[in-house]
């Protein structure tokens, strides 16, 4: 299945704020606040206030009018809801320039997501890329069975992107992160999550044209 709408009745929207209040709450936390206010995590993001607090009551997030909410709490409880404890382990299947891109980036492990290892039908490709071996792709559905692997990221071309979801479906992976520009199907139950570059630079293109067309103003 494809992202759902809903998951045990939280609406899918509300999860890529709780990201960006993870994020902002990071950053609040370095600066040396134990509280902070809807409206400051709003004003960061670019929301209301009740929107804010909105997100939170979904999750049982209740905070105190006159004193806020706990920062060092508040973090804590949104990274138990986005599963970001250290320890997450995840593998990329296609070892060309993003492929290797992804697995050289350093944001992943300060969020505790751990890419273990690269995956790739080109010999050539296999040994070491970067900071993580990369295995002949023949081997991957193993390796997720056997290290019990639940996230995977597809960035393989279109053509074989659905093989290569299914071996890793059945392999054990519960979601997959989806670079390959078409739509896919799991077999079985399995969270697709689809990253098309060339869409989102082609939506923001559209807006950047509408407002120079309009001579600037919005």
């Amino acid at each position: 299945m494809n992202l759902p709408q809903k998951i045990a009745g939280v609406n899918k929207n509300s999860i890529p704020r709780l990201v960006q209040y993870k994020y902002v709450l990071k950053k609040v936390l370095a600066s040396g606040s134990d509280r902070v206010y809807s409206n400051e995590l709003a004003d960061a993001i670019g929301i209301t206030a009740a929107q804010v607090r909105k997100d939170f009551s979904l999750f049982g997030i209740m905070g105190n009018k006159r004193g806020g909410y706990s920062v060092s709490d508040l973090l804590g409880i949104i990274q138990r809801i986005l599963g970001s404890q250290p320890g997450q382990d995840v593998i990329i299947a296609g070892m060309g320039h993003l492929g290797i891109a992804l697995s050289n980036y350093k944001g992943f492990e300060k969020e505790g997501i751990c890419i273990r290892a690269g995956f790739d039908i080109d010999p050539v490709k296999c040994g070491v890329q970067g900071n993580i071996p990369v295995y002949p792709f023949s081997e991957c559905e193993g390796y997720i069975s056997n290290r019990n692997i639940k996230v995977g990221i597809l960035a393989v071309p279109a053509d074989a992107a659905q093989l290569v979801l299914d071996v890793m479906v059945r392999g054990g992976v519960e979601g997959v992160l989806n670079f390959a520009p078409v739509h896919l199907m799991a077999q079985r139950s399995c969270v697709i999550h689809d990253v098309n570059l060339g869409v989102e630079l082609e939506f923001l293109l559209y807006f950047v044209n509408a407002l120079n067309n309009r001579g600037g103003k919005a």
